[in-house]
């Protein structure tokens, strides 16, 4: 029996990656947390690191993916704007058109077991 196979998206914008499964993971995990840090933690991700990746994300977009409210004594936290959720539903269905097209799962049936 073969291996399921599967798809990674990357929207490549010049030589980076303006929305692939990494960034998505980091919008669902800053939904779910409410807080870039927090979501980083959940990948290894130190919070500079988590910073420059939604920084990257806003910046590449028409407006902000992430909003961020600085710490303090009521606290500080991340949301996920509107159009970060517009992005991220907009990714996750062109993920979903992908894999049932009649192309990919030709392509699939052509494919060996995984080597590894």
């Amino acid at each position: 029996m073969k291996d399921k196979v599967s798809c990674q998206l990357r929207i490549m914008v010049g030589k980076g990656i303006g929305m692939g499964p990494g960034k998505a993971a980091m919008l669902r995990a800053i939904q779910e947390t409410r807080s870039i840090n927090s979501a980083g933690k959940k990948f290894g991700m130190s919070y500079r690191r988590a910073w420059l990746l939604v920084e990257e994300m806003n910046n590449l977009f028409e407006g902000p993916l992430v909003i961020a409210r600085r710490g303090g004594s009521g606290g500080g936290g991340a949301e996920v704007t509107r159009l970060g959720e517009r992005v991220l539903k907009t990714y996750v269905d062109l993920e979903r058109l992908v894999v049932s097209a009649p192309e990919f799962r030709a392509l699939s049936r052509m494919l060996q077991r995984d080597p590894g």
